[in-house]
């Protein structure tokens, strides 16, 4: 692993993070945000935060169904780019998740794995934290979560992508704490390594974060269907909490 465990700071800010996935769903995401909203029962005109927004691309349909929403991400190159759908009710900046917002909103997303980067599993406390000081008293946090437990049953150790004469060559493994990828990228004869590095955190670990910062799991679902969660079957841990009452 290389020395510099702040491996988000470089890999988010590239081109090359962008192009390894790019075959996301969009109709999948979109279908996933209708359905958080009729759970949430969030009203139009609610201010909805988009917490690690990447290029906004949650944040922009958001708006587009209604919402005031706030993007926010660490990578500049990411903010730079979002900031192009900016308008009286969506807005972006550079922000770091472990600080709370100076503002509050009804419903915070955390979504596509964007949590437990961090080397000091404190700070994912903090994530926790921030997420609870940026929230309306009766607003709802959002964590959208790789299911753990499946993913390290069914990790492939090596793999080989080709996207337009880029080529990547990936090696995960599992330390027992975190689940890692280490991309080696070919761009026309340059090289470049980036890394990846995620707390493989499964659902009795994110019960005690919330529980031990007085918030409380109303729901878990298990893929963008909304479907019951399966520790050993279901593709994502999607969670769902509020302040304790």
């Amino acid at each position: 692993m290389s020395n510099n465990n702040k491996w988000y700071k470089s890999w988010f800010n590239t081109e090359y993070y962008h192009i390894l996935y790019k075959n996301r769903s969009t109709i999948e995401a979109e279908s996933f945000i209708k359905k958080l909203i009729k759970e949430l029962k969030l009203k139009k005109n609610s201010s909805l935060l988009d917490l690690a927004c990447g290029k906004g691309r949650h944040s922009i349909y958001l708006n587009k169904l209604g919402f005031k929403v706030t993007g926010v991400d660490l990578s500049s190159q990411n903010i730079a780019y979002a900031k192009k759908f900016s308008n009286k009710r969506l807005s972006f900046f550079k922000h770091d998740m472990r600080l709370p917002i100076n503002q509050k909103f009804d419903a915070i997303f955390n979504l596509f794995t964007s949590f437990g980067y961090f080397e000091n599993s404190d700070d994912d406390y903090k994530v926790i934290n921030s997420i609870k000081k940026s929230l309306n008293r009766h607003g709802f946090g959002v964590i959208d979560f790789m299911n753990s437990k499946k993913v390290i049953k069914s990790l492939v150790e090596k793999s080989e992508l080709n996207y337009n004469g880029v080529k990547f060559s990936i090696e995960r493994s599992y330390d027992g704490e975190f689940i890692k990828k280490r991309i080696l990228v070919n761009d026309l004869g340059k090289e470049y390594e980036y890394f990846e590095k995620v707390r493989a955190y499964v659902y009795l670990d994110f019960k005690k974060i919330l529980n031990s910062c007085n918030l409380l799991l109303t729901n878990c679902y298990g893929d963008y269907d909304m479907s019951p969660f399966c520790e050993e079957t279901s593709s994502r841990l999607i969670l769902i909490f509020k302040f304790k009452t």
